[in-house]
């Protein structure tokens, strides 16, 4: 059985692809464009575009699971399409955001909940892997650490549950590998809460030299936030005062001590992983 990877050069998707690999599952990566070499050998590779339909046909055929990114425009065309190709199994990379109180007021949340629905609707078998606020968010710190091994913010003291994108890769490759997930859904929510303060910290102590934090006024940090992110999503940001408000408390159980029977990784091995993209 070959599974077909969507994104398959995304931080996730290509967690996934090595995740799958590793099993000694057969794999078809797909990405936009894809370039020669850049999947390891032996992987069939397949253009797929979510936004682009006639892409579809080529990268289902044959496929009966299928790991997907979710992208509301064209979601319920393209469950429809998975369905009449014969695909079984999605596991779908949603949002955590889907829990919160608020959710339709939250543009990530609308986006993954549409996504959602649309899988439900076409009454294909389905895993939502939930994940929190990613671990990679701290990639936007990479040239300012890198080049002056500085990070400017107007919220030091600001409060985020950073999950590695190995866990929440873990987490959908269980589901892919075993059916008994079908139809479930898993936040998967990082080890727990942690400042930016600490985790420029832990950067600097997986580069093994001291990285400098500077506070700067919120119109400052606006601009540039503005350089990165979408409008609303920046207004956001500052609203919240750069924390990441917590799910209550009956919806807070991450999902890998139980799926991957170990706890979250932490923030400190995510930068361990990633101090050559600061370096």
């Amino acid at each position: 059985m070959t599974v077909l990877v969507t994104g398959a050069r995304g931080d996730v998707g290509a967690a996934v692809l090595a995740g799958l690999l590793a099993a000694g599952e057969p794999v078809r990566a797909s990405s936009r464009a894809p370039r020669p070499g850049e999947f390891p050998a032996g992987v069939e590779v397949a253009r797929a575009d979510l936004a682009d339909p006639a892409s579809w046909p080529a990268a289902l055929g044959g496929m009966r699971k299928v790991f997907l990114y979710a992208h509301p425009e064209g979601a319920a065309e393209f469950a429809a399409a998975a369905r009449k190709a014969g695909v079984e199994h999605v596991v779908l990379l949603s949002s955590s955001t889907v829990l919160y109180p608020d959710s339709e007021a939250n543009p990530i949340a609308v986006r993954h909940i549409a996504a959602e629905r649309a899988l439900e609707e076409t009454g294909l078998d389905r895993t939502f892997v939930r994940p929190g606020y990613y671990a990679t968010n701290a990639l936007r710190w990479w040239q300012s650490i890198r080049t002056g091994r500085v990070l400017r913010t107007a919220f030091p003291e600001a409060a985020t549950s950073p999950v590695h994108e190995c866990d929440i890769a873990q987490v959908a490759v269980r589901a892919l590998l075993d059916d008994t997930h079908r139809g479930a859904a898993y936040p998967v929510l990082g080890a727990g809460p942690v400042t930016v303060r600490e985790q420029v910290a832990a950067i600097a102590a997986a580069l093994g030299e001291p990285v400098r934090l500077e506070e700067v006024d919120v119109d400052t940090y606006r601009a540039q936030l503005l350089t990165q992110l979408s409008g609303p999503i920046v207004e956001r940001v500052l609203q919240d005062r750069g924390s990441v408000p917590q799910l209550p408390a009956e919806l807070a159980t991450d999902a890998v001590p139980e799926i991957l029977g170990r706890p979250a990784l932490t923030f400190a091995e995510w930068a361990r992983d990633h101090a050559a993209d600061f370096r």
